[in-house]
């Protein structure tokens, strides 16, 4: 009669010690690192060639992977699509129970699998084949199932896992992440995919509204716009300023040409200087050439223009020949929730 068998004994716990945490982060971090630097030695006609591939792609790019590579297929199909290349993901277990009716002989898959032997995977392989598409294998075993089958293999092998168990997906995941991530960013390159491109794949949110909401957005303008004349004394220019709640006024010239601005900044410093306010006049007192900015520009430009030295809370706004056209507050960037 053969021995029973016994579980393992259970390895006892030693807590959070600093000197052994602190070690054991570095060595996964170091770990993690050398796998991403290995790749880049590796980089070379198959990557070209998937990037070619992609880059040509008729159809759509659909990413898929079980398991901790079906995350980060989840993430790559996400960065893909947001940065110009159509893509989706299908999970592995879901596409026999119908989803791979939404693959096209125009598609690419992209296989995320760090055995290269994922059940699920292999046994998909002939179904994308009949449906036409090509397939981009990304694994860690240049000699595996997956990669023979592949059009194209892209090589995300790596030398150990971080974890100190060796069982835990870390380094393997994080190669195939970062390889996934040189995949997009080069396709971005390739399509001239802009600054103006991505703010349209993200319309939601704080990116968004930085990159989506111009000057024009958030200026005042009309009557909600401080404006004196040149030619406005001391008292006109200070009646201004506080009806219309923006801490300054704009001094213009006859064709509203921006001369200056007088601020409460302004108001404070030539209060121990003027003996006669009552025959003061507003351009002795304003700041010449004050800062502007178009109205074209994104609202966020007004931040590093308002931060320089010295820093200012308004700005006026001005077509191509210095007309006043709008102003606004540091406030009315916080309310538009551009900062």
């Amino acid at each position: 009669m053969s021995a029973p068998i016994r579980a393992a004994e259970p390895v006892p716990a030693v807590g959070i010690e600093p000197e052994r945490v602190l070690k054991l982060a570095r060595d996964v971090l170091a770990t993690e690192a050398a796998a991403i630097r290995a790749l880049e030695a590796r980089l070379g006609a198959a990557f070209l060639a998937a990037a070619r591939a992609l880059f040509e792609c008729r159809g759509r790019v659909v990413v898929t992977g079980i398991g901790k590579s079906g995350h980060i297929a989840r993430k790559l199909a996400a960065t893909l699509a947001s940065t110009g290349t159509p893509a989706f993901f299908v999970h592995a277990a879901e596409a026999s129970h119908g989803d791979l009716g939404m693959i096209t002989a125009d598609d690419i898959v992209l296989l995320l699998s760090n055995s290269g032997e994922t059940d699920e995977l292999v046994s998909l392989v002939p179904h994308f084949k009949r449906q036409g598409a090509k397939l981009i294998a990304l694994t860690g075993n240049e000699q595996s199932s997956l990669a023979f089958a592949a059009d194209v293999h892209l090589d995300a092998s790596v030398d150990t896992e971080a974890c100190p168990l060796g069982l835990a997906p870390t380094a393997s995941t994080t190669a195939a992440l970062a390889l996934g991530d040189a995949l997009a960013l080069t396709l971005l390159d390739a399509r001239g995919f802009s600054v103006e491109d991505f703010a349209r794949s993200h319309p939601g949110g704080s990116l968004g509204r930085k990159l989506l909401t111009h000057v024009r957005d958030v200026m005042r303008t009309g009557v909600a716009l401080p404006t004196v004349p040149l030619t406005a004394s001391f008292a006109d220019a200070i009646v201004e300023m506080s009806g219309k709640g923006m801490g300054m006024t704009a001094v213009i010239d006859q064709d509203r040409r921006v001369a200056g601005i007088f601020t409460d900044g302004d108001l404070r410093r030539c209060i121990p200087k003027v003996r006669d306010f009552s025959a003061a006049n507003v351009a002795e007192l304003m700041t010449a050439n004050p800062r502007t900015i178009g109205p074209d520009r994104l609202a966020i430009d007004c931040v590093e223009l308002m931060e320089a030295p010295p820093k200012v809370s308004q700005l006026l706004i001005v077509d191509d020949e210095r007309r006043l056209v709008g102003a606004l507050h540091l406030h009315d960037l916080f309310r538009a929730k551009v900062v």
